[in-house]
């Protein structure tokens, strides 16, 4: 299918691996010209050398830590003008409730709510100004159904969430959708990490901590950063216009809801 975003600009956060990376390379096979952000410039730039020799497009790179303002300003002088938001960040560390102080909270919010607000604040009025623009956020599937070990993403994303279901009605109408993804376990140093606590924990294997974690998804498996992307590019195609302020679980069946 034929996405009709060739030529476009996208400001993709995180995006040097994992899920970001995935909708960074879907975007860029769709003819996306990219402003691709993550902390670490090595990976980065290792990561934007490939998708340019892989499939042609226009690639800037921004290393910064966009939860602060610094970061922010950064990644914002590279990306005026972008026809395409991407906001994502790694989740807070799991743990428990009493674990939690006030500052702990403060940087969930700030990485995972604040920064992605911040973003659109400054992207929507062009895309507005232009009659069109897409914003996709990252956000988690403990939107729909929290885990009780991350409180701190439970809490954040929520927030999030909630400030993208008033505001997308609000820019509908000049032509810019915002939705969110909600991913599920995949295949991404998220998962390694959640899998060593569990292994830690429980004193067994990474593997068998994998297998336990898998059985529990209908699907049987981790999902993929590749067919992540894949949602994420359509979300931000032409054929997505009428899609505005959804919560779209990617999660293989995990979440176990009607609606």
């Amino acid at each position: 299918m034929d996405l009709g975003i060739a030529g476009k600009r996208a400001l993709v956060c995180a995006s040097s691996k994992g899920l970001g990376r995935g909708c960074a390379e879907a975007l860029a096979e769709a003819g996306v010209d990219l402003i691709m952000n993550a902390r670490g410039s090595e990976a980065l730039e290792a990561a934007a050398q490939e998708i340019r020799d892989r499939f042609g497009v226009n690639v800037v790179t921004v290393a910064a830590d966009v939860s602060t303002a610094e970061g922010q300003a950064a990644v914002l002088d590279a990306a005026k003008g972008v026809d395409i938001l991407v906001t994502n960040a790694g989740g807070p560390p799991p743990g428990m409730w009493t674990d939690w102080d006030r500052d702990d909270f403060i940087k969930a919010l700030d990485a995972n709510m604040l920064a992605p607000i911040a973003l659109m604040k400054a992207l929507l009025p062009g895309m507005m100004d232009k009659g069109w623009g897409r914003v996709v956020n990252i956000t988690s599937q403990s939107v729909k159904s929290p885990i009780p070990v991350l409180g701190l993403s439970n809490s954040a994303r929520a927030g999030l969430t909630g400030y993208v279901a008033g505001t997308s009605r609000q820019v509908a109408p000049h032509g810019v959708t915002i939705n969110n993804m909600l991913p599920g376990i995949h295949a991404t140093d998220r998962a390694v990490g959640l899998d060593t606590g569990v292994s830690n924990a429980e004193g067994i294997s990474i593997d068998e901590a994998r297998a336990k974690r898998q059985a529990t998804i209908p699907a049987r498996r981790y999902g993929t950063a590749a067919e992540f992307g894949a949602m994420c590019a359509f979300l931000c195609s032409q054929h997505a216009g009428f899609i505005v302020g959804q919560n779209i679980l990617l999660d293989g069946g995990a979440v176990n809801t009607t609606m």
